[in-house]
């Protein structure tokens, strides 16, 4: 059973170098893929409690940040109480290993403690093939969206097409 703890401080090159091998991957998968990601943004998350790994012995197995708001995505849902998941990174010799079922598993318990109703992510509107696995994973598709107020958010959403996922707590 894998363990999901807090990243820490000296996990930022082993964070960075996941988001690497997922870039990596994106392209062989997708045809649109990540832009590099603010090395402060990463520390930030870290700071705050918000950057997350799993563990598979002494590896890090994957990688996800989690934020309990997400306006500039989800508008006036962002009122709802909800714990948002990005980035969900899995390192190559451990894909296959069910980590978005334990990060669900995980978020639900966490939401709970947070007093929160919904799990929510976003992905590219266009990935059915990724849209289709979160549902198989639990998510409602509430379907696409093009955010507006990109310059606050990473890189990676500027002219982006984006299809949101929900679970009820």
């Amino acid at each position: 059973m894998p363990t999901i703890l807090n990243s820490n401080p000296s996990d930022i090159d082993v964070i960075f170098s996941r988001y690497d091998d997922a870039v990596a991957y994106q392209k062989t998968k997708f045809n649109k893929h990540w832009l590099p990601f603010d090395r402060e943004m990463v520390e930030r998350e870290i700071a705050e409690g918000r950057q997350w790994k799993i563990m598979e012995g002494d590896e890090v197995a994957a990688v996800f940040a989690i934020a309990y708001e997400d306006p500039f995505i989800w508008a006036e849902k962002n009122a709802d109480p909800a714990i948002y998941i990005h980035r969900i990174v899995t390192h190559p010799a451990f894909r296959g290993g069910a980590y978005v079922k334990a990060i669900i598993e995980w978020a639900k318990g966490h939401a709970k403690e947070k007093h929160k109703k919904f799990i929510r992510m976003d992905t590219w509107g266009d990935n059915e093939a990724l849209i289709s696995y979160y549902v198989k994973c639990g998510f409602a598709y509430l379907g696409n969206i093009t955010p507006q107020a990109t310059q606050h958010l990473p890189k990676h959403y500027s002219s982006i097409f984006l299809g949101l996922l929900e679970i009820e707590v």
